[in-house]
């Protein structure tokens, strides 16, 4: 199965259970409420999002004149990916990271840490330049933001039918399932929510790895440089927000076991030799 076939199935499988929340609720006018909450919550992160992200890590834009072979690496890959020149950040933290923003192609950014500047050759920053241009090209923060409105609506309604059981509105008949049927679906729903968010996240990362492969014509690099990364973002933690987690190209958060579950990255092992096993373009 295909990560683009995976998405699809997923973001399916958050509006099933957007679908069973509106019957255990008793109809469609919860199900339209959280919808439509949800949604309001995500058009502001969706149009607004890449300047609070953008702030929050203390990124400072620089022209052609201050970074003149950054520059020159994001416009080459724009052009193979045919998409506008993003403008183009550095982050003042030396965690060697980097990750992709903006709503479209024509409102986007890549912003990297001045870390990663240091530690990669200028092939393997390529690589990792063009997986930041293969979230842009691909969309993907349109594709999180349908997934976050969908996952939202899913807490919402969660919230609504917790208080409807608390207070009586539970129904015991065979349809409903009774309080303690929606007391469960409550605590669970989330849960699988989170679970298919994360999902969603992993598969736009092979993609975006894939793509960035693609046009850098160099997976090597890209696998050595994630390599670098793994190894220097243990190093070097960053105290990153863990709402932004997704954006970075690798995981500025730790965890193991079933953590992993939770991760919004694929494990780096399983990208990495994804990469290796391509040939070069």
């Amino acid at each position: 199965m295909t990560n683009q076939v995976k998405t699809v199935l997923l973001l399916g499988g958050l509006t099933a259970l957007i679908i069973i929340f509106g019957k255990l609720l008793g109809g469609t006018r919860g199900m339209q409420l959280a919808l439509i909450l949800a949604a309001a919550m995500n058009f502001f992160g969706y149009w607004f999002s890449d300047k609070i992200v953008l702030k929050m890590y203390g990124a400072q834009e620089v022209s052609p004149q201050e970074a003149p072979q950054l520059h020159a690496m994001v416009g080459e890959l724009a052009g193979a990916a045919q998409v506008p020149m993003p403008k183009v950040y550095i982050i003042p933290e030396e965690t060697p990271n980097a990750f992709a923003t903006g709503r479209n192609p024509e409102h986007a950014a890549v912003a990297v840490t001045q870390g990663i500047l240091r530690l990669l050759s200028p092939a393997e920053l390529k690589g990792v330049l063009a997986h930041e241009m293969g979230h842009v090209k691909n969309r993907d923060i349109l594709i999180q933001s349908v997934a976050a409105t969908l996952g939202g609506a899913i807490m919402i309604l969660a919230d609504m039918a917790r208080f409807s059981a608390f207070f009586g509105g539970g129904r015991d008949d065979e349809e409903g399932g009774g309080i303690l049927g929606t007391l469960l679906l409550t605590i669970l729903a989330p849960i699988a929510a989170m679970l298919i968010q994360m999902a969603i996240s992993r598969s736009r990362e092979y993609i975006a790895d894939e793509t960035g492969a693609h046009l850098c014509h160099n997976p090597g690099s890209l696998a050595s440089a994630l390599e670098k990364l793994a190894y220097g973002n243990q190093q070097i933690p960053m105290e990153a927000n863990p709402a932004t987690a997704q954006m970075f190209i690798v995981n500025p958060l730790t965890g193991s076991g079933l953590m992993h579950l939770f991760s919004t990255h694929p494990p780096i092992e399983e990208r990495i030799a994804r990469l290796r096993a391509m040939r070069s373009y």
